[in-house]
């Protein structure tokens, strides 16, 4: 099941390198599909998922133990890093998975690159699926804009006790050329509040000025 349809080791006939292209790309486009599981994408990154591990097959397939030509592959990828734009952390990871399936198809191991594909595969839908890693205790980002001669500190305490179960001050800086005050809070707001009401009595203390309140501000997911 595992063992290479390569008979000869650093040689490919014409039917070995027909088959290994074809499975390659069947598989890459199911690398595509578990990509789009729930996510937002765009359809050059699919594209590229499907023709991804051929590419890779072929082209390894072609250095074939060659150091002359690995070279040149290595500085063609050093060209597309420092040219491409970093991608989001589970763009990169569909990369590399798309690789590794690429590499084994390169050797011949149909078996191993299915395998890796089907068992990445249902990890990623079953995490993806259960939403694994994500936040759900009601956390929220709070920015309130003040006027400069209002005294921040602890003036919104009460309302904090009153409405969430956790306030914390991430970051105070001025607007408005100095004349305003844009504060933001860490917050979580306690079950079966108002959030309306909440919002309400900060207005009443910040001179009815902007606030806003959503969803927390998380470092974008780069690698």
């Amino acid at each position: 099941m595992f063992d290479s349809i390569i008979k000869t080791a650093g040689s490919v006939t014409g039917m070995e390198y027909l088959i290994c292209s074809g499975v390659s790309l069947v598989l890459g486009f199911i690398v595509a599909l578990v990509h789009m599981y729930k996510n937002t994408y765009s359809k050059n990154i699919i594209i590229t998922l499907v023709v991804l591990p051929y590419v890779v097959q072929t082209m390894l397939m072609l250095v074939n133990g060659s150091i002359g030509a690995g070279i040149a592959v290595m500085g063609a990828f050093s060209l597309v890093r420092f040219r491409s734009a970093q991608g989001n952390a589970k763009e990169i990871m569909s990369i590399f998975y798309a690789l590794t399936i690429g590499l084994a198809m390169s050797l011949g191991y149909i078996g191993i690159a299915i395998f890796v594909l089907v068992l990445v595969g249902i990890v990623i839908i079953v995490l993806t699926t259960v939403d694994f890693g994500v936040k759900k205790n009601g956390d929220r980002t709070l920015k309130i804009t003040i006027p400069e001669d209002l005294d921040y500190e602890g003036i919104f305490d009460d309302l904090f006790d009153k409405y969430t179960t956790k306030s914390e001050l991430i970051r105070c800086r001025t607007t408005n050329m100095g004349s305003l005050y844009e504060i933001t809070y860490e917050i979580a707001l306690k079950k079966d509040v108002s959030e309306k009401s909440f919002i309400d009595e900060l207005r009443c203390r910040n001179g009815n000025l902007t606030i806003m309140c959503g969803r927390p501000i998380t470092p974008r997911d780069d690698l």
